[in-house]
């Protein structure tokens, strides 16, 4: 017995400070990303300034290719991709640490320009709040209607997203299981989200999205519920370029 509480202990601790290097990992991470970025006006409305210095991200892993904050939330983080390996990033963080808690991070099936009809975007949805936890903040109806943007930084333009749905869905692979390649397909996804009618749901019906809309989908895990998600659905509003 007392082995076993021995073991059990130093398992514990060894998580909580494999927990505590891994925030001060993502804690730099952001230092570096936006240290460095000029904040004077810009010389031309024409002249694009990212507020993510992606130089120095690269430095780091040149896998980053864009950076996604959500006003509102602790949302702040890097995104990136793996072209050979779709799972790699849901257990490495973005300096390549193995564990928990990965990183926020797209599959290779989608462009990383998202100009696809659907992007899906994974993350975590961590006991301490980080990663996208945050997300589980649309589950309040008023959290909902007050923080409605999604900002996707790229190295030469910003995206800004409206959010029309937050809903408990199954755990099917959103990519896989629907043909974007198709208006039927790309209808099927959305009437199927705009099915989702639970106590959880949560729409903005006021929202323009349509099967020529290009979206994000946030995704992350419910806690209680181990075959289902929570996504968080968002359409383009402005595509950096007005």
């Amino acid at each position: 017995m007392i082995l076993v509480f021995v073991l059990s202990v130093g398992f514990i601790v060894g998580y909580v400070i494999k927990q505590k290097k891994a925030e001060d990992e993502y804690k730099d991470i952001k230092e570096k990303a936006k240290a460095t970025v000029q904040t004077e006006e810009k010389e031309s409305e024409e002249q694009y300034e990212s507020p993510i210095d992606f130089e120095e991200l690269w430095k780091t892993n040149e896998e980053i290719y864009a950076w996604i904050q959500i006003p509102g939330t602790d949302i702040d983080y890097p995104i990136a991709q793996r072209a050979d390996d779709d799972a790699y990033y849901l257990n490495h963080t973005i300096e390549g640490t193995e564990g928990l808690p990965g990183s926020i991070y797209t599959e290779a099936i989608n462009n990383k320009d998202f100009t696809d009809f659907n992007t899906v975007i994974y993350g975590h949805n961590m006991k301490n709040g980080s990663m996208f936890a945050g997300l589980h903040k649309y589950e309040d109806e008023e959290f909902f209607k007050e923080n409605p943007y999604v900002y996707i930084y790229l190295p030469d333009k910003t995206l800004k997203y409206q959010i029309f749905a937050a809903v408990v869905f199954d755990d099917r692979h959103i990519m896989y299981n629907f043909n974007y390649n198709t208006t039927e397909g790309r209808q099927r996804f959305l009437d199927e989200i705009m099915g989702v009618r639970t106590m959880e749901s949560r729409f903005d019906e006021a929202v323009e999205v349509g099967t020529d809309s290009n979206i994000i989908t946030l995704a992350t895990c419910i806690g209680s519920q181990p075959d289902n998600r929570w996504l968080v659905e968002a359409v383009l509003i402005d595509d950096g370029t007005k």
